[in-house]
C-alpha cells in the first residue's frame, strides 16, 4: 500500500520538476496529457438521458484521498504515508423530480474489515432549485469548512475551528430541506446524534441545524459575497457511547466567502455553549485568503484561532493531535500552501506547511508549539 502512495506522489514531484523547466513541448504534452486524463472523469456518468421518462440519468460517485503528513512540536513526531478517505457509491435521477443517492466509505490503511460505514443512503425530491427535500443518511453542513466537500476544500484537511465545533461524524440519519432563490440560499434539518455506521437510531439524542445566506456580490462589485448564518441546537445524551456530536448545546457560525478575479477570502467566526462540565464555551475565529495564479495553480493561506473558557476546552488538529496525550485551553494556527489543479477538483494536488502553538493551563499534555507538512492528492469523481 504505501509503495502505491509512493509512487502516486513521485509522479507528482516529477510533473512539478517537469513544469520547472523551460520546455515549452514538455509542458504542451503535460497539456495534452492533462486533458485526455480528465476526460477519463465523464466516464463516471453511464447513463445520460433527459427525455426518458423513468431514469434520467446513473452516475457512480466516490472519491479516493491519500496523505503524506509529517508533523513534530509534542510529545513525540508524527509522519504517516495513507489512504486518508476512499468512498464509492451511484447517484441516480429518476422520475425527473427524484434523486437517490448512496455511498459506502471503505478502509484501505487497515482492511479489517476493509467495510467502513455508509455515508450516504438517501432520498431527494427536487422539483425546483428552491426546494429540494431529502431523508435517509445525509451529510450535516455548518461552519463554512464544515459546509464544503472534501472535495473541494483548499486546505489539505478542514482548519482546526472545524476541528472544534464541526461534528466527528458528518453522516447522519435525519431530513432536511435546503433550496436557493434569487440570491438567497437555505437549509434546515433535523438528526440523529448517534454515531452509526449504518441507520442510527436516536439513543445519544438528536439536533437540529439551519442555515441562511444572501449574496451580496453584485451589490459589492464582486464576483461573490456570500454572507451565511448557521445556528445548530442540540438535545444530547452525553452518558451515550454513541453520540457523533460534539458535546454544545448550540453552536452559531457566521461565514462569508469574497472572490473578484483571481483573488478571495474565507471568514468564519463560530462559538459553541459548551454542554455541562463534560465541554466548556468555545470561540474560533478562522480567515483563508487565496490567490490563483492561473487554472491550475492557486495559493492558499489561512490563520486559525479557538480559545475555549475553560482548560482542555479545545482538541488540536487532525495530524498535531497526534503528537500529544491532552487537549488545550488556546490555540494559534498558521498555514501556507499551493494546490495544482490537474482537473479541477476532480483530481488535484495540494500541498502546505503549518505552524501550530498551543497553551494547556491544566498541565496535563496537551501543549504544542511546532511546525507539520502535508502532501496530499485529491481525486473525486
Amino acid at each position: 500500500m504505501k509503495r502505491t502512495l509512493s509512487a502516486i506522489f513521485a509522479t507528482f514531484a516529477s510533473a512539478g520538476v517537469a513544469l520547472a523547466g523551460d520546455s515549452k513541448q514538455v509542458i504542451d504534452t503535460m497539456v495534452e496529457a492533462d486533458q485526455s486524463l480528465c476526460d477519463l472523469f465523464d466516464r463516471a456518468t453511464f447513463y445520460s438521458d433527459k427525455e426518458n421518462p423513468f431514469i434520467q440519468k446513473f452516475a457512480m460517485t466516490g472519491r479516493l484521498q491519500a496523505d503524506a503528513a509529517f508533523f513534530s512540536g509534542g510529545d513525540e513526531d508524527f509522519d504517516s504515508l495513507n489512504w486518508r478517505r476512499a468512498r464509492n457509491g451511484f447517484k441516480a435521477t429518476v422520475l425527473d423530480q427524484f434523486i437517490i443517492h448512496s455511498e459506502v466509505d471503505f478502509d484501505l490503511v487497515d482492511q479489517s474489515p476493509v467495510y467502513r460505514r455508509i455515508t450516504d443512503a438517501n432520498v431527494t425530491w427536487a422539483p425546483s432549485d428552491a426546494f429540494e427535500l431529502t431523508f435517509g443518511k445525509l451529510g450535516t453542513k455548518f461552519t463554512l469548512d464544515g459546509r464544503t466537500s472534501s472535495k473541494e476544500i483548499l486546505r489539505p484537511e478542514r482548519n482546526v475551528l472545524s476541528e472544534n465545533l464541526w461534528f466527528p461524524v458528518n453522516y447522519f440519519t435525519g431530513v432536511a430541506a435546503k433550496g436557493e432563490i434569487d440570491k438567497w440560499m437555505y437549509s434546515i434539518g433535523y438528526f440523529s446524534a448517534d454515531a452509526a455506521n449504518e441507520f442510527s437510531e436516536f439513543d445519544a439524542g438528536s439536533f437540529g441545524a439551519a442555515t441562511i445566506g444572501y449574496d451580496f456580490g453584485e451589490a459589492l462589485g464582486l464576483d461573490k459575497a456570500l454572507i451565511a448564518a448557521d445556528l445548530v441546537i442540540t438535545d444530547l445524551n452525553a452518558d451515550s457511547d454513541t453520540i457523533g456530536t460534539r458535546l454544545h448545546d448550540q453552536i452559531g457560525s457566521i461565514n462569508a466567502i469574497l472572490e473578484k478575479g483571481p483573488w478571495g477570502v474565507r471568514a468564519d467566526i463560530s462559538a459553541g455553549s459548551g454542554h455541562g462540565s463534560s465541554q466548556s464555551e468555545v470561540f474560533g475565529l478562522a480567515i483563508t485568503p487565496y490567490y490563483s495564479i492561473s487554472e491550475k495553480v492557486q495559493l492558499v493561506a489561512s490563520y486559525n484561532y479557538v480559545g475555549s473558557s475553560g482548560a482542555n476546552g479545545v482538541r488540536l488538529d487532525r495530524y498535531e493531535n497526534r503528537t500529544v496525550s491532552g487537549r488545550v485551553d488556546e490555540i494559534h494556527e498558521f498555514f501556507a500552501g499551493v494546490n495544482y489543479y490537474i482537473c479541477g477538483h476532480k483530481l488535484k494536488w495540494q500541498n502546505g506547511v503549518e505552524y501550530t502553538t498551543a497553551t494547556d493551563v491544566a498541565n496535563d499534555g496537551g501543549a504544542y508549539d511546532g511546525w507539520g507538512f502535508t502532501s496530499a492528492v485529491r481525486i473525486s469523481w
